[in-house]
């Protein structure tokens, strides 16, 4: 069914971030860095311009947390946990349609050319 939507919407020329996108880029944030790993592997996502956007965020954050969780084990994981609940947040702001802005990720992914 989305596919149908993408085709509608190049067909009507409508610019902007589909329902497909968007749901993507929330899966990114959520399940980083696993999800973002899958849509590097799926042909048809990776170059979508909102979700390429979101894509290369969502993975650094997701190894940062990984670390930063890994790190700070003895603290009962909750570094890990807050880092992530600020990942469902940013996942549900590209859920809505917004641009995320990750202090310094932001940065480092577009200077890698990742979005």
């Amino acid at each position: 069914m989305s596919d149908d939507i993408d085709i509608v919407n190049d067909e009507m020329g409508l610019t902007g971030p589909t329902d497909d996108d968007k749901l993507w880029s929330l899966l990114a944030y959520i399940f980083s860095p696993l999800v973002p790993i899958i849509i590097f592997l799926i042909e048809d996502k990776k170059e979508r311009p909102f979700i390429k956007a979101h894509n290369g965020q969502a993975l650094v954050w997701g190894i940062l947390t990984f670390i930063v969780s890994a790190v700070t084990s003895f603290l009962c994981g909750i570094p890990g946990l807050a880092m992530w609940i600020v990942a469902i947040y940013w996942g549900w702001q590209a859920y809505q349609g917004q641009e995320v802005t990750i202090p310094v990720i932001t940065d480092f992914v577009k200077g890698q050319g990742w979005a």
